[in-house]
C-alpha cells in the first residue's frame, strides 16, 4: 500500500504521474484523491476547483520540464538554447501532447490559468536574460538602450514558444539568430 499524499507538492507529484500514465482527461479531483489515497476533501483543501488543480498541475509540469533540480549553469547563450530544446524533447516524451493541449487551453481558458503560466514564463525569460548578461562571448555593442538584453531574451523566448507550438525539434534557426545577434556573423 502506497503512503498517503497529503502535502500540496505530493499531490501535484501524483497529479503529474496520473497525467503521464493516463493523460489529461484522467485528471479529476476524485481520480487524484484516489491515486493519493486521500479523501476528496483533502484535495479540495489545496485546490479550490478542477480548474485550479489543472492550472497548478500545468505549472508543475512546466517546472518539471524546465527547472529540474538545481539550475543549470551555462557557458553561453547558445548552450542554454540547446539545453532548452533538450528539455522540450523531454517534455514531449514524458507528457505527449502537453504543449499542443496547453496552447489550446491557454487560448480558451482565460484568467484561471494565466497566473500560473505567467509565473513559469516570467521565471524562464528572467533566467534567459541572466544567461545572456553573463555570457562572456557577447560582442561589444550587441545591446543598446533601445535593445537591452531583456528584449533579446523575450525575443528568444517567443521563438522558443513558436518552436514548441510548431513541434520543431531543431534549434538551428534560433542558434543562427543568436550567433548573428550576440556574437557576430559567421564567415
Amino acid at each position: 500500500m502506497q503512503p498517503k499524499a497529503t502535502s500540496r507538492p505530493a499531490i501535484l507529484a501524483a497529479a503529474r504521474e496520473l497525467v503521464r500514465r493516463q493523460g489529461w482527461d484522467a485528471l479529476t479531483i476524485r481520480s487524484l484523491a484516489s491515486a493519493c489515497g486521500v479523501s476528496v476533501g483533502t484535495v479540495y483543501h489545496y485546490f479550490d476547483s478542477k480548474d485550479d488543480l489543472t492550472a497548478a498541475t500545468v505549472e508543475s509540469v512546466w517546472q518539471e520540464i524546465f527547472c529540474p533540480g538545481r539550475g543549470a549553469c551555462f557557458t553561453d547563450t547558445k548552450a542554454c538554447i540547446v539545453w532548452l530544446f533538450q528539455r522540450l524533447a523531454y517534455g514531449r516524451q514524458q507528457y505527449p501532447g502537453f504543449f499542443a493541449r496547453h496552447a489550446a487551453r491557454l487560448a480558451s481558458s482565460g484568467e484561471a490559468v494565466r497566473p500560473h503560466r505567467d509565473r513559469v514564463w516570467q521565471h524562464m525569460a528572467g533566467q534567459l536574460t541572466e544567461v545572456i548578461r553573463r555570457d562572456p562571448y557577447v560582442r561589444p555593442g550587441a545591446f543598446s538602450d533601445a535593445f537591452p538584453p531583456e528584449a533579446f531574451a523575450r525575443l528568444l523566448f517567443s521563438l522558443l514558444l513558436a518552436a514548441l507550438i510548431e513541434g520543431q525539434e531543431d534549434p538551428s534557426a534560433i542558434l543562427t539568430v543568436t550567433q548573428r545577434t550576440l556574437y557576430g556573423a559567421v564567415s
